[in-house]
């Protein structure tokens, strides 16, 4: 079992509005302050969703562009930008984001009832986005929404091999309606298909909403990894909406400080992760 934690901080997403949630970080300036807030906290990666002048989801090159070299010259996080866009973005644009040169992108490994809508991923499109992140030294995150996803990505890794840097790392995406639901049953019954990848693969869990605290808790537990932020839960507690991201990140700390298992540094996931050094 693993020392330290590796905490993400997904800050802004593709589904809450800003007028319906005012700390939502949407522009330029209010994501690099919240990359630094949380980065003094302990979080060491960073997943960008970016919004437009409208405040609305964009995949524009130029400001995916603008935001991975705002966020890399301000902060030591690593940035890990979506593939997934929102859940009407087309297939090009999608694959786009790869020319915007981060760090990282998420890699979803199937389709996905998400809500009253569907995240469409087919099996071409998942093999042309791995593959064009081998080529380009791009380190995927393999987001898992239901468990045959993780049969889907042995399926990917047999026949088109490992990811650049040859780490797999995997992250549980649990309580979407439609995916897997945010219990401790269902992120065992992951981590029992863990089991079949790679010798050393690794994972993170994202509690959607309510389940955001008990996929902590189970996670941890297990040896995993965290993400937190407001694109996966805007309410801090009953009652009570987050104020900012750092407000998460803060109680992630906190819980992984209580399992004696402190937050890792940029540096120590760059090489956990297999990436090259931030220069």
């Amino acid at each position: 079992m693993t020392t330290t934690t590796l905490i993400t901080v997904a800050p802004t997403g593709a589904e809450s509005a800003k007028s319906d949630v005012p700390a939502l970080p949407v522009t330029l300036d209010e994501l690099v302050v919240t990359a630094k807030e949380c980065a003094a906290l302990g979080a060491s990666v960073i997943h960008v969703h970016i919004r437009g002048e409208d405040a609305r989801p964009t995949l524009d090159l130029g400001r995916l562009r603008e935001t991975v070299a705002a966020l890399r010259e301000s902060t030591d996080l690593i940035v890990q930008l979506s593939s997934g866009g929102a859940v009407t973005d087309p297939e090009a644009d999608r694959l786009r984001v790869l020319d915007a040169e981060p760090d990282m992108a998420s890699c979803t490994m199937g389709t996905v009832n998400f809500g009253d809508d569907v995240f469409l991923n087919r099996w071409e499109f998942v093999v042309d986005l791995h593959t064009r992140m081998q080529e380009r030294g791009i380190v995927p995150e393999y987001e898992i929404f239901d468990l045959g996803h993780l049969a889907t990505l042995e399926r990917l890794l047999s026949k088109h091999g490992l990811p650049a840097g040859g780490h797999v790392h995997v992250d549980f995406v649990m309580g979407v309606p439609g995916g897997m639901p945010g219990t401790t049953a269902a992120l065992v019954a992951c981590t029992n298909e863990v089991r079949n990848l790679p010798e050393g693969t690794t994972f993170a869990a994202t509690g959607i909403g309510r389940t955001t605290i008990p996929v902590m808790l189970a996670s941890l537990s297990a040896g995993g990894h965290l993400r937190v932020g407001m694109e996966d839960t805007v309410t801090y507690a009953k009652g009570r909406p987050v104020e900012s991201n750092m407000q998460l990140v803060a109680r992630a700390v906190g819980f992984a400080q209580l399992a004696q298992r402190p937050p890792m540094t940029p540096a120590d996931a760059r090489e956990l992760l297999g990436l090259k050094t931030n220069s």
